[in-house]
């Protein structure tokens, strides 16, 4: 039996469950499925790349895994659904005229459900006798962007007839362990983020109307970072991922964004982890000075305050603080920035190339910043919410940030000042509700009298679940420091005394004791 398989119930890690959180009062979506495309070039054999897929997923078993509440506690069960592995025969697409990236938008559309499965599937589609495309989509939950190279391999290892390497631990104990980091740091995180976190939803960006921090269709613009800036880095003493996100800050701030901060994706894995595929990231925010004098002293500036988050890279934040709402970005404009050192998969008898960052045509807030650093070159995207900021303004910022880092690769000591800087943007937007797109925010009404029953027991299960001694009936739940598991949590207390199923939806729409008293009283009455 394989060391790795998922155990019946074993608890999820604080990540999933916030992104479970998120499905369930829908605001997640399509903006979770994380597509990888690889085009094979010769005589492939379909069913050896086919038995490899089913090897991946016997060695990976989160794959194959979904999520279920139990008492209060979101756990790791094996999906009723597995990973679907499917051939399809497309012969004849590309001679329609039509492009293989409309079959990734097409995997990438279909629904992945974390309660049932499946949270992945396997298409290979052949495009000709000797030209396949494999489309490959998982949920966020049970992958992330190291995965991908960690997949590749596994496939290429497994066509060639090579085993699955010994993983040192089970998913299961990699989160039981990471879970316990997380406790062990909570404190002093909680202190660390005190002063430095503040949650800004104004915005300043050539052609912006709005501001979302939450899922939406998405539109991108893709370009390439300059092939210097390595060498540039190396001379600030700096990383490139430093760089660009000192270049961000420092475009945000000319835009006349202050004390903006740039929320980042940070790896979590550690040495026990780097060979397993799931969710082994997390986002924080990083804050940073108003840019002046050298651009290499706000660069390490920049650098000292993403070092310094490092040490708590693994809490997330809604754990730390109060008042973050379940929401898909934590900040307005966000960075994901990957290194690959890895050499091109290696498939006995085909060529194969790797789409590394096929696009899921949605966005978690109003602008991310993705970047794949390669050896054979930095591509960047930018992916941006048309509705709150249109494809001009997104050029735009992509064109300033180019011209930015080219200035910087050419003379990395330069004064800020002396950078191409682009004047700051007139107004401003700022997110208007955190209702879901296309819906009006709620209007708080009154208590009605039939929720006035339920006051009291609702007020004794959010004291237990959040350890306070006094909470008035209009608090918010979320600036009283709950977050994810504290719904969690509710919703099973409230089940087991009150013999009701509260939806996700009261928490994003009213989360207050009054809100969830009055549901109660609702749910009682249609009962």
């Amino acid at each position: 039996m394989s060391p790795t398989l998922i155990g019946e119930g074993e608890q999820a890690s604080l990540a999933q469950h916030g992104m479970w959180i998120t499905e369930q009062m829908g605001c997640g979506g399509r903006v979770y499925h994380m597509p990888l495309a690889i085009r094979f070039d010769g005589p492939l054999d379909v069913d050896r790349l086919l038995a490899a897929c089913h090897d991946v997923v016997r060695a990976h078993p989160q794959l194959a895994a979904a999520l279920a509440e139990r008492d209060g506690v979101v756990r790791l069960v094996p999906a009723a659904v597995p990973p679907p592995i499917v051939f399809e025969d497309a012969t004849g697409f590309e001679d329609a005229g039509r492009e293989p990236g409309e079959l990734v938008d097409r995997e990438a559309s279909l629904a992945l459900d974390l309660g049932t499965g499946p949270t992945a599937r396997f298409t290979v589609f052949r495009l000709a006798p000797e030209r396949h495309l494999l489309v490959f989509v998982a949920h966020h939950a049970v992958f992330d962007g190291m995965s991908k190279d960690i997949l590749v391999r596994g496939l290429a290892d497994a066509y060639a007839g090579l085993p699955s390497p010994a993983l040192p631990l089970t998913y299961g104990e990699a989160v039981e362990r990471e879970n316990a980091r997380v406790a062990e740091l909570l404190g002093d995180a909680a202190e660390f983020w005190r002063d430095r976190w503040r949650d800004r939803q104004d915005l300043r960006l050539p052609g912006l109307s709005g501001v979302s921090t939450r899922a939406a269709a998405g539109d991108a613009v893709d370009f390439a970072l300059p092939a210097d800036l390595a060498v540039a880095a190396d001379k600030l003493g700096v990383t490139r991922f430093e760089l660009v996100l000192a270049a961000v800050h420092t475009l945000l701030a000319a835009y006349g964004n202050e004390d903006a901060a740039v929320a980042v994706d940070l790896s979590t894995r550690t040495e026990e982890t780097r060979g397993h595929i799931g969710l082994f990231v997390n986002e924080l925010p990083v804050p940073a000075p108003a840019p002046a004098g050298r651009f290499a002293e706000f660069a390490h500036a920049v650098r000292e305050e993403l070092r310094a988050a490092y040490r708590f890279r693994q809490v997330p934040l809604a754990r730390a603080v109060g008042g973050v709402s379940p929401r898909t970005a934590l900040t307005p404009v966000s960075v994901s920035y990957r290194r690959r050192d890895a050499s091109a998969p290696e498939f006995p008898g085909v060529e194969a190339s790797v789409d590394w960052m096929s696009f899921n045509q949605a966005v978690r807030g109003t602008l991310h910043l993705q970047v794949v650093d390669a050896p054979d070159g930095i591509a960047a995207r930018l992916q941006f919410n048309p509705l709150v900021l249109s494809r001009s303004g997104c050029e735009t910022v992509a064109e300033h940030l180019l011209a930015l880092l080219r200035a910087v690769a050419a003379a990395p000591d330069a004064d800020v000042a002396d950078l191409p800087l682009p004047s700051p943007v007139a107004g401003g937007a700022a997110e208007p509700s955190f209702a879901r797109a296309g819906e009006p925010a709620p209007v708080r009404a009154g208590v009605e009298a039939d929720a006035v029953p339920y006051l009291a027991e609702v007020g004794e299960i959010w004291r237990e679940v959040l350890g306070m001694p006094e909470i008035g009936p209009d608090e918010d739940l979320f600036d009283l420091g709950g977050h994810s598991l504290s719904i969690t949590q509710i919703i099973a207390k409230v089940r087991e005394r009150m013999d009701v199923e509260l939806s996700f939806d009261v928490f994003f729409d009213d989360p207050t004791i009054t809100g969830i008293a009055a549901e109660v009283a609702r749910l009682r009455e249609e009962a």
